[in-house]
């Protein structure tokens, strides 16, 4: 029997001997994805605490350190580990945590690196948790103390995993920001209170296999595969923001349909909470797109696209003043609100003077498609907090600047500051101690506003991003440019960025986060899962370690 052993094989013929034996287990777990001599002094050092070392590693599919991570396939890094002296046996691990090795290992010993007797530095937020789960099977911690070395930092730079632009990007990056200030955004992030208005959209995607054009027509002729339905839209953008903060509500108008309403609170009842209204006479939007596969790789192209959305969407009156009223009475009880307008119907000029009238802090997304595209510019805003669109609903907004993204872009952020007024922004003229009761909020309400000008992004596809700040422009490269479907990608961005900002992050910072999520958006398919903090603040993890 070799080193390398499914834990089947561990669970019913090794474990047993073991114990029969009376071998203390010691268990190492990790990516491994480049061995290294800080690796080596670990697994030592580990198998010095007991008879047997086994060690595990993170299946490729559930690595969680960014696009192109791991560097090696499974079968390479487990045939490295099973190289090593000291190494025992050499497991795989079928999840994001290491629960399944536990409990079928159930070590005396679970052995960490130095860096995790810190729980606080801990990214996936999960030692306590595995250290529970250690004690439960009757093992206990323990933690080696040879020096650190970073298999992540020589991948990022003897090995080609980050592209030169972002390494140098990321380097100049690091002279002003720190992971440390990044993760007390994202603690920041994780109390306040969002609600997210916007049309709940179901993104229908059916698989096909292109064999050609219609021999007598002009049309792709296609074999089915099968279809699936995600939630979009707003939804989408709320699931984003329910893994950064458990407080999240959701406002929107949904059709009369019996199972989308309980497809809705059974998926996602436990995470957001839901205020629906429900029409009898528009139904919930449909986005049906039909897609083939790249043959080479895991991507997908959208060869047809159909919708339900009716050419002109006006709401019974008073299904809309019920929506109308939920977002009025309870608006201000949000530390932040985010409004995804995706030009549908749902979101009229009463609502949107009302909306940034009293909302504390309004992150916007204005979008362009197909169904709207010209009429729904996000000029018609003309006050927010901070902001995000792409380069095509610039044009739209600001088209004589079309050459001159950074022109349009500098626009745009004046525009959005509020009154019209280009940036001057004084402060209001009056004691706020003499102002009591809900005027004196409204009136620190206008004054907050007075004084911080808009911020905001532009996502710019394999380009990456800008963020634009008063005069000032950042610009920050693609993480990625492995993709799977840039569908999502967007949202994930606006919903990234927009909740460091609302948790007090800069619009540098706001922009490299976003991008983070935007690069993880785009190798989802369609709206299938959601975003997630710690797959952002490991693939944060990974880019500041250059």
């Amino acid at each position: 029997m070799g080193k390398v052993v499914s834990k089947e094989t561990f669970q019913t013929e090794i474990k047993p001997r073991l114990l029969e034996e009376g071998k203390k287990v010691a268990l190492c777990h990790g990516v491994f994805d480049l061995v290294h001599p800080g690796h080596v002094i670990h697994l030592e050092q580990a198998r010095n605490m007991a008879d047997v070392l086994v060690v595990s590693i993170t299946g490729a599919e559930f690595v969680r350190k960014g696009p192109g991570r791991p560097y090696f396939d499974d079968e390479m890094r487990m045939k490295v580990l099973s190289a090593l002296e000291c190494v025992d046996y050499v497991m795989l691990s079928e999840g994001y945590t290491v629960d399944d090795i536990v409990e079928c290992v159930e070590p005396d010993i679970y052995v960490k690196g130095e860096e995790y007797s810190r729980a606080g530095e801990d990214l996936t937020g999960k030692i306590d948790e595995e250290k529970a789960l250690v004690e439960k099977h009757g093992g206990k911690i323990g933690f080696t103390t040879g020096q650190v070395f970073s298999s992540t930092k020589l991948i990022n730079t003897a090995m080609s995993g980050l592209s030169d632009e972002v390494r140098c990007y990321m380097e100049d990056f690091k002279t002003r920001h720190t992971m440390e200030e990044i993760r007390g955004y994202a603690d920041k992030a994780s109390k306040q209170k969002v609600l997210v208005i916007g049309d709940v959209i179901i993104d229908k995607y059916t698989y096909c296999y292109v064999q050609g054009m219609m021999s007598k027509d002009m049309g792709y002729s296609a074999r089915l595969s099968h279809s699936e339905e995600y939630l979009g839209g707003a939804v989408a953008i709320a699931r984003h923001l329910s893994s950064f903060t458990e407080d999240v509500t959701l406002m929107s108008v949904i059709g009369k349909e019996e199972e989308m309403r309980l497809r809705l609170f059974d998926e996602l009842a436990d995470r957001i909470q839901l205020k629906m209204t429900c029409s009898k006479e528009f139904p919930t939007i449909v986005k049906h797109r039909y897609l083939t596969r790249n043959e080479k790789r895991e991507e997908y192209r959208k060869i047809f696209a159909i919708n339900n959305i009716p050419q002109n969407v006006r709401y019974e009156e008073e299904v809309y003043e019920e929506f109308r009223e939920k977002v009025r009475s309870r608006i201000e009880d949000y530390d932040a609100v985010f409004v995804c307008d995706f030009g549908h119907g749902l979101i009229t000029r009463d609502l949107i003077e009302m909306i940034q009238e009293k909302a504390r802090f309004l992150v916007l997304n204005c979008q362009t498609n197909s169904s709207n595209k010209g009429m729904n510019v996000i000029t018609k805003y003309t006050h927010t907090d901070v902001f995000s669109l792409d380069q095509q609903e610039l044009t739209l907004a600001f088209p004589e600047d079309a050459a001159e993204e950074a022109v349009g872009l500098k626009k745009l952020c004046r525009h959005l500051s509020g009154d019209g007024r280009e940036g001057e922004r004084d402060l209001l003229p009056v004691e706020k101690d003499s102002i009591a009761g809900s005027d004196r909020r409204d009136f620190q309400l206008e004054q907050k506003r007075m004084q911080k000008p808009a911020t905001g992004w532009l996502t710019r596809g394999s380009k990456g991003a800008w963020g634009v700040e008063e005069d000032r422009i950042w610009q920050c490269p693609a993480f990625t440019l492995q993709v799977k479907d840039t569908i999502g990608a967007g949202d994930a961005f606006f919903a990234v960025a927009g909740i460091f900002a609302a948790a007090g992050a800069g619009t540098e910072v706001g922009m490299v986060m976003g991008n983070i999520g935007g690069a993880l958006g785009a190798n989802i398919v369609g709206n299938k899962d959601a975003v997630e903090k710690v797959n952002v603040l490991k693939f944060c993890s990974t880019l500041m370690n250059v």
